[in-house]
């Protein structure tokens, strides 16, 4: 049987499946692990499965002497010094696609409680404080119908976006690295997107070229009005200059699912009515979740076996 170390306790019965094939070291708590844990483990481990709470850097990886096979329980994999971990002939895994449905229909959902305000009319019920009947210009939104929705990124996730979009008949304009046949939608330059956009959604990985892509001097090309909504990776934005802007009404308002510094959250973001904040609940669905993890001990058992992973970064 593979020796293999699991960093999270994972939905469904994954890990019984993984244990018929394979001595399991787990990780039991919800917090994650500390490296010095993952390294006192590791270094007889064939395989290592874990999730985008723990880094795998260098120094972890040359501990594991026998090491065959990271496996992310993510789509994301900044986390992972893939570029290293390849360079010592380890086969690095990831769980894309599956979770592109679900993080779409949360966008949408976030795009939705910005621009209409429901999270503020929930909080104002809750607070007891809807105390004067209705009249006309009480707390009101912006619609989503008819609207540019500007996407920045598109790959699974930005073309599921559109797809959600076309119901709401929105106007749709996009930048990314280069146009898309397969997308009906009109790519643009960055700055065109961000000027022009009712509301600008981030559908992009984390990596050097993307790490505060959504600065001051781009948040201040924004319409006044605009949303910003976030549910890809926190550093994609600068937070610091998002607030700037919030407090200066460079923009409308903004919904976010991920955070630069998560789960530690810059507490001047709760000052605002206008920005909805939700923990990073992309993929956070029963059917998701579960099929993430059988993704992820499959494409563990995959390439300890020299076979091909579903998903190979």
């Amino acid at each position: 049987m593979y020796n293999v170390l699991v960093t999270k306790q994972l939905p469904g019965n994954w890990l019984n499946y993984l244990s018929n094939y394979c001595n399991i070291t787990l990780w039991e708590k919800n917090i994650p692990p500390t490296k010095e844990w993952i390294i006192d483990n590791i270094k007889d481990k064939d395989g290592i499965l874990v999730t985008l709470t723990e880094k795998v850097d260098k120094e972890i990886i040359d501990k594991a002497n026998k090491l065959k096979v990271i496996s992310t329980y993510s789509v994301g994999y900044d986390h992972i010094d893939v570029k290293y971990a390849k360079s010592k002939g380890i086969t690095v895994t990831y769980t894309p696609e599956v979770l592109t449905d679900a993080t779409a229909d949360l966008i949408f959902g976030l795009l939705i409680a910005v621009s209409r305000r429901i999270v503020e009319g929930d909080k104002i019920i809750r607070a007891g404080k809807w105390d004067t009947p209705w009249y006309p210009t009480f707390m009101l939104g912006r619609e989503v119908n008819h609207k540019t929705l500007g996407i920045i990124g598109m790959g699974r996730i930005g073309k599921a976006i559109v797809k959600r979009a076309k119901g709401f008949d929105m106007k749709i304009i996009y930048n990314s690295r280069k146009p898309h046949t397969d997308v009906d939608a009109e790519f643009v330059e960055l700055d065109n997107l961000l000027s022009n956009s009712d509301f600008v959604v981030i559908a992009v990985d984390l990596n050097d070229s993307t790490y505060h892509l959504i600065n001051e001097d781009r948040l201040r090309k924004m319409k006044p009005t605009a949303f910003l909504i976030n549910a890809s990776r926190g550093a994609v934005i600068d937070e610091k200059a998002l607030i700037n802007a919030l407090k200066n009404k460079w923009i409308g308002g903004a919904a976010l699912d991920v955070f630069e510094h998560e789960p530690v959250i810059t507490s001047e973001l709760f000052n605002f009515d206008n920005v909805v904040l939700t923990p990073h609940l992309g993929s956070a669905t029963v059917e998701t979740r579960d099929k993430m993890a059988e993704i992820a001990v499959k494409n563990l058992l995959l390439a300890l076996r020299g076979e091909k992973p579903i998903y190979e970064i």
